[in-house]
């Protein structure tokens, strides 16, 4: 390979991230009692973990001036999947890595389909959507329903609702080691550097002799291989699984992304920018929840952060690390 790959860049708006959260913490510690509360908390990492899951890899498809509209039909199709196959008799265990693979099947059809034939992102991605959700509707209706509640084996939320030390939910803990293993993806493997070449100019990293379709059809795959994971804890630690519950998850994604730093058109983002996003997403939700702010007014506030993230964006100033 010829030529010098550009390094990913520091976000100047990171600290400032940081000072929002600080301040909506003082906000919320002053106008609810109950906001230090432990499990307030532990609400809100259970509410943002299977953002940053889904996040932590469609942030880098993100970074490649690329875009994952199908993560919530995905996420429901596993789950959906998952419960199918556990009611009817299959292991638990085998049942999760069935799943795993069939969502990473969807994550290699979207690469191969944006990354080889150059398909736009949204087009894609977007036809992959209503493919895994219409899957996961004919799924519930096999099984005679609209959803898979009843007939699941005792252990089937044992994953879902298993606390680490008897304190910890499981979810938590794999929110921490999934944002470890893609800092390590964004800062010390080929894969990370790649994505921001490819992000910055992609014609220039196809002449710098990376393999761009390969990286694409890599990143869909973890994106997708995410989702699915996120799909099962989350049917399993509500003990049912519904075709509809991915809705609006992409939109959640995008928005933390977006909020974190990672530019739209690609070659600027970072995982710590992803986690400051999701914290301020959560923090703004739980804080709307305790006080007592409609649900339609909560989806005002969300539609006008995600404007204010980019107009921000656009007026931000990177420099190399």
């Amino acid at each position: 390979m010829t030529g010098k790959l550009k390094l990913p860049k520091f976000q100047s708006q990171l600290p400032i991230l940081v000072g929002i959260i600080v301040l909506m913490m003082i906000f919320l510690t002053i106008v609810s009692p109950n906001f230090l509360k432990v499990q307030n908390f532990s609400n809100i990492l259970l509410k943002i973990g299977i953002y940053i899951l889904i996040a932590s890899a469609a942030n880098l498809i993100m970074i490649t001036g690329n875009l994952d509209l199908s993560v919530g039909a995905i996420l429901a199709f596993s789950g959906i999947l998952h419960a199918y196959m556990c009611k009817h008799g299959v292991p638990i265990p085998l049942s999760i890595l069935i799943t795993c693979l069939a969502a990473m099947v969807w994550g290699v059809f979207n690469g191969f389909v944006v990354g080889k034939l150059r398909i736009v992102p949204v087009v894609a991605t977007l036809g992959t959507m209503y493919m895994a959700e219409g899957l996961a509707f004919l799924i519930a209706r096999w099984d005679g329903g609209t959803n898979i509640m009843l007939g699941l084996p005792g252990a089937y939320t044992r994953l879902g609702r298993y606390m680490m030390f008897g304190k910890i939910p499981i979810i938590i803990v794999f929110v921490v080691i999934v944002a470890a293993i893609f800092l390590f993806i964004e800062k010390k493997t080929k894969l990370g550097r790649f994505s921001f070449a490819i992000g910055d100019n992609r014609s220039a990293a196809e002449l710098s002799g990376i393999n761009v379709t390969k990286v694409i059809i890599i990143l869909y795959a973890l994106s997708a291989l995410l989702a699915g994971f996120s799909g099962i804890l989350q049917s399993s630690r509500v003990g049912l699984a519904a075709p509809n519950v991915g809705r609006m998850i992409e939109t959640y994604v995008l928005i933390v992304c977006v909020l974190g730093g990672t530019k739209m058109s690609g070659g600027r983002g970072s995982i710590i920018g992803v986690l400051l996003g999701a914290a301020i997403i959560g923090l703004l939700e739980n804080g709307l929840n305790l006080l007592g702010v409609d649900h339609f007014y909560q989806e005002v506030a969300r539609g006008l952060l995600l404007i204010i993230a980019v107009i921000a964006q656009k007026n931000s100033k990177t420099v190399k690390s």
